[in-house]
């Protein structure tokens, strides 16, 4: 990502950071890019996506922000992360709603 979470320094990065936040993800890798140009231009390469941030989940390739935000929006994040053993905040709010 551009920044850290703490600080993220682009508005993609910031959402993805928001969306993780909504999700309860809390404890994930996040690098700065902007400290680093090799790291910079080696992950655009290594994933064959053009730009950041980019998520991985569980290890895999997911996509950029624009990915994850539509992935939120379905409910297809819920679903991925679970497959790596997380349980979104999201399910815990609908339930107590029932």
């Amino acid at each position: 990502m551009k920044g850290v979470p703490e600080q993220p320094m682009c508005g993609f990065s910031n959402a993805v950071v928001q969306i993780f936040r909504m999700h309860g993800v809390t404890n994930y890798d996040a690098h700065n890019v902007l400290a680093d140009e090799n790291m910079r231009q080696g992950i655009k390469e290594f994933s064959n996506w053009p730009t950041i941030p980019q998520i991985f989940i569980g290890g895999e390739f997911v996509g950029g922000c624009d990915i994850l935000l539509q992935m939120h929006k379905n409910g297809e994040l819920i679903e991925e992360l679970q497959k790596v053993g997380i349980q979104s905040a999201l399910i815990e709010q609908e339930d107590k709603k029932e």
